[in-house]
């Protein structure tokens, strides 16, 4: 009985070394006790050097943590086996990948912990695996990526995550539609058609290489299908990057086709996004996308657009956009910025218009004049005016802790008229005055001229209540009625804003033309009449350094508009605080 198993012994033995799959046995201490050929070959090492290495070592376990955790598990007894892969470098330089498979040996002459560790090469069935997934996820016409390996692009972009401190958080999006394209298939067949698909494929390859130029990627190109196209720009540094890419691609595009000799023309339209990768989502991002590319087409083709919300959100009906209005302010969706006011004499700021813009979650960024009326009309204009008011008099506060040694901004905010009379302004303004500890002569309240002409009752008490607080009331859009001058000095008012159409009568500079001398006239008999009421006189849209000269000559006291800065985020205005001016701050 002892010789057949001493027999049976030898045959195990002399099948494992025979054996064609890789074979070595481990000891509990992780060291080779023996191997087969085939294991040596496998690793380009001679078969005799192998036992007393580090089993670990050979097949690079101790590169993944996890593997190497469940390795020593099987080691131990506590587990009962180990698969995984590992990439092998070969002696001769190239790599091979193996499936590892460790489970303990059930032979009890063995000691307790050895192991039997097998490695299977892999690398035709991995490399066959790879020439499948390239085949499934790329265009057999132009070779680029299909729409399948493009939205699992996009999608892994938009992943929370995705982007850390080094990147930028952006996406950005050209969506590519051939003009034309339907007339050359129809009438040159589908085999010139696609001669012309894989050469407008190489042309948007080498505008994306060439926008890859300093940059640490470049975009990925890729053929959604027809004669779509899409270039997905990951990490994107703006709507500029995005621009140039566009006009870039058009260039390329405008170039004559030669195909074998036929000569062939063509333009694109090209639609443009550019957003936050946070709160994007694959179906919001390519929704935008399409509709930018349908204005190019109906805008004359050969060109590219960008996306715009407000032109978007006007496809909207005004039901649909009210609808979620009052959501919206308890969702807090919206955001403020703020414009710098500046003094004429000494371009100094010194305070600044608090402006409400609703971050739709579907439509982007919408201006005050696409939903303010809405508000109105709906009440919730109540609650959306009470949010701007305690927001930008937190914000007001803060800056005015963050600088003390200067002199403190204030913060000028609109009140629309059912504001007065659908709720008590005058408790709001207190009460937020006390909760943010800001000082009541740091907020002036914005209301337009029909609403303060026409004051009478509880709007003119209510006026008159807030300016002996101390808060200083403003009329907009000044000199657009049809103003009682008179009864403008028995208003509780403290400054005029003059409407920018005065002002955009000021458009003359230096040679190019002349000023129409009755605008300056009236802006001055304005101004004049203003500060013998005692009132300070604020011009709206100073575009430029002309229009500044002689509005400050014309004693204008402050001036907002895109000469000194567009409305920006708060910290901005730190900035511009810090820097103790406008154009250090690069406002």
């Amino acid at each position: 009985m002892a010789g057949h198993s001493v027999q049976h012994t030898a045959d195990y033995r002399a099948a494992f070394a025979a054996a064609p799959l890789p074979l070595a046995v481990v000891d509990r201490e992780g060291l080779v006790v023996c191997a087969n050929e085939a294991f040596a070959g496998l690793l380009g090492a001679d078969h005799a050097e192998l036992p007393g290495r580090v089993a670990a070592d050979l097949v690079d376990l101790a590169s993944d943590a996890r593997a190497w955790h469940a390795y020593h598990e099987v080691l131990r007894g506590r587990q009962a086996k180990l698969r995984c892969t590992r990439r092998l470098k070969h002696p001769d330089g190239h790599s091979l990948w193996t499936q590892i498979t460790v489970s303990p040996l059930p032979d009890e002459r063995q000691a307790p912990g050895t192991v039997l560790l097998a490695a299977a090469d892999i690398s035709a069935r991995r490399d066959l695996q790879a020439r499948l997934r390239h085949l499934q996820m790329h265009d057999p016409v132009t070779r680029l990526p299909n729409r399948a390996l493009f939205f699992e692009r996009l999608a892994t972009a938009l992943e929370a995550g995705a982007y850390d401190d080094t990147s930028t958080g952006r996406v950005g999006l050209c969506y590519l539609d051939l003009d034309g394209f339907k007339a050359v298939n129809d009438t040159l067949g589908h085999r010139v058609g696609d001669r012309l698909l894989a050469a407008v494929a190489e042309r948007l390859t080498g505008c994306a290489d060439r926008a890859a130029y300093g940059r640490t990627s470049a975009p990925l190109v890729a053929r959604l299908g027809g004669d779509e196209f899409a270039l997905l720009v990951e990490d994107s540094t703006g709507t500029d990057q995005l621009a140039e890419l566009a006009d870039a691609t058009l260039r390329a595009l405008q170039e004559p086709f030669d195909l074998s000799g036929q000569r062939l023309s063509l333009s694109a339209s090209i639609g443009v996004v550019e957003r936050r990768a946070a709160g994007t989502t694959t179906t919001g991002l390519m929704q935008a996308a399409d509709t930018t590319l349908y204005w190019a087409k109906t805008d004359g083709k050969a060109r590219w657009t960008l996306f715009d919300p407000e032109r978007n959100a006007h496809r909207m009906t005004r039901q649909a956009l009210a609808s979620s209005l009052r959501p919206a302010v308890e969702r807090d969706e919206f955001v403020l910025d703020y414009q710098p006011l500046v003094g004429m004499d000494d371009g100094g700021l010194r305070g600044v218009e608090a402006l409400v813009r609703w971050d739709h979650p579907q439509f982007g960024l919408l201006t005050p004049n696409r939903f303010i009326g809405l508000a109105e009309e709906d009440g919730s204009i109540v609650q959306l005016g009470r949010w701007v008011l305690r927001t930008a008099c937190r914000q007001a506060r803060r800056w005015q802790l963050e600088h003390p040694e200067r002199e403190p901004v204030f913060v000028s905010v609109n009140v629309a008229v059912r504001q007065v009379w659908d709720s008590d302004l005058v408790a709001d303004v207190a009460e937020i005055l006390a909760e943010t500890g800001l000082a009541p002569e740091l907020l002036q309240l914005e209301l337009t001229e029909s609403a303060v002409m026409g004051s009478a009752g509880r709007p003119l008490q209510a006026l008159q209540a807030l300016s002996d607080m101390g808060v200083r009331i403003a009329i907009d859009d000044f000199g657009t009625g049809y103003s009682n001058l008179a009864y403008l000095s028995r208003l509780p008012v403290s400054v005029l804003k003059l409407d920018g159409s005065f002002v955009r009568g000021f458009q003359y500079e230096e040679g190019e033309g002349h000023v129409n001398p009755a605008d300056e006239v009236i802006v001055e008999a304005m101004v004049r009449l203003a500060h013998q009421l005692g009132l300070t006189v604020t011009a709206e849209c100073v575009e430029t350094s002309g229009q500044a000269e002689r509005l400050r000559r014309i004693g204008c006291d402050t001036g907002q508009g895109w000469l000194y800065s567009r409305a920006v985020a708060a910290e901005r205005i730190s900035k511009i605080l810090t820097t103790e001016g406008l154009a250090a701050a690069g406002a």
